[in-house]
């Protein structure tokens, strides 16, 4: 059995892949066939390194001239080749995501298009899939970006499992020692299997919205500072199932969000309280014994004038300088 890829502007077939008894995991596209070259290039058409996402490139005499009657298609679609093979000698983008493998195949990841931007961050959808299926109880997996909560847009990822199902908190685990914070689903749904399109493909609009996940074993609050902590986080994220022992960035929450539940705790105490608390105390339990560890230590108050600011702009740099949300980056790596 093998396993070919190619786009209608190139060949029915540009590369191959030798299927083996036993193989696991995602299926490669493989290797170039004859006098066909495969490129993974970044966006300034450079090589990436071995295991990097890039656009996967299509070049030699198998290529496509362009579209017919359609320059401008052509044009955007048929780029000129960075290397030095002659005049006139070009690329085409084929819009597909994918790597090199260390044996020299390459394994694809997903369309270019499903490229999303998230608090600033830009994120191949298509990278985080390659991660899930890599772990141990996953057998496909697809991630969207849905913008239906209070807190904002976030990742979803839809798993389906193999054998038992890994718990969300598994698949989190080990994501997070691949991917950086902000690529981390805050979503998980798990289904028997994804929707397919009447072409076999996955169709991502059919794909539910996540239900709310309930915390195991919530805990009520059992004094003042404690219930001010719990109810700002469920005002912000827009749980009401939240307890004390939940984790806030478990539960959705991420940097901006963080920061608007610090300028709303100070406009509610008026202590100068520090971004990078909600970090290192990422229960509502611990933050609220912190809370009372700061006004024992007599943390300054927050300036005069600075509250009312804050209330007028609801935006988190209303009290955190820009030094201060800048020095926070290295603790919400850190500290997760």
């Amino acid at each position: 059995v093998h396993n070919l890829y190619g786009p209608t502007e190139a060949a029915v077939d540009v590369s191959w892949h030798a299927c083996r008894r036993g193989e696991t995991g995602p299926v490669p596209i493989g290797g170039p066939i004859a006098n066909v070259e495969l490129h993974v290039l970044d966006e300034q058409l450079r090589p990436v390194p071995v295991g990097v996402p890039g656009e996967v490139y299509l070049g030699g005499v198998g290529l496509g001239r362009g579209y017919h009657g359609q320059p401008a298609l052509t044009a955007e679609r048929w780029v000129p080749d960075p290397t030095p093979r002659g005049p006139g000698a070009r690329l085409y983008r084929t819009g597909d995501l994918g790597r090199w493998r260390p044996e020299g195949e390459i394994e694809y990841l997903g369309r270019i298009d499903f490229q999303v931007k998230l608090r600033g961050q830009r994120i191949e959808l298509g990278e985080i899939e390659a991660a899930l299926r890599d772990q141990a109880g996953v057998a496909d997996a697809v991630c969207t970006l849905r913008e239906e909560t209070p807190a904002g847009a976030r990742i979803v990822a839809y798993v389906v499992a193999r054998g038992a199902a890994p718990s969300s908190a598994m698949l989190r685990a080990g994501l997070t020692e691949r991917l950086p914070d902000y690529m981390i689903p805050t979503a998980w749904v798990f289904l028997a299997a994804l929707p397919l399109s009447p072409a076999g493909k996955v169709d991502r609009r059919a794909l539910p919205a996540p239900q709310i996940e309930r915390m195991a074993e919530r805990v009520a609050p059992r004094d003042g500072d404690e219930q001010l902590v719990l109810a700002i986080w469920r005002e912000v994220l827009g749980r009401d199932d939240l307890g004390m022992t939940d984790d806030f960035f478990e539960a959705g929450g991420h940097s901006l969000v963080a920061t608007r539940v610090m300028t709303r705790l100070r406009e509610r105490v008026g202590v100068n309280l520090p971004l990078r608390l909600l970090f290192e105390y990422p229960t509502a339990e611990a933050l609220a014994a912190a809370l009372r560890a700061e006004r024992v230590r007599g943390a300054a108050p927050v300036p005069a004038g600075t509250l009312r600011r804050a209330s007028r702009e609801r935006r988190a740099v209303a009290i955190d300088a820009a030094g201060e949300i800048a020095g926070e980056a290295s603790v919400i790596g850190g500290t997760r």
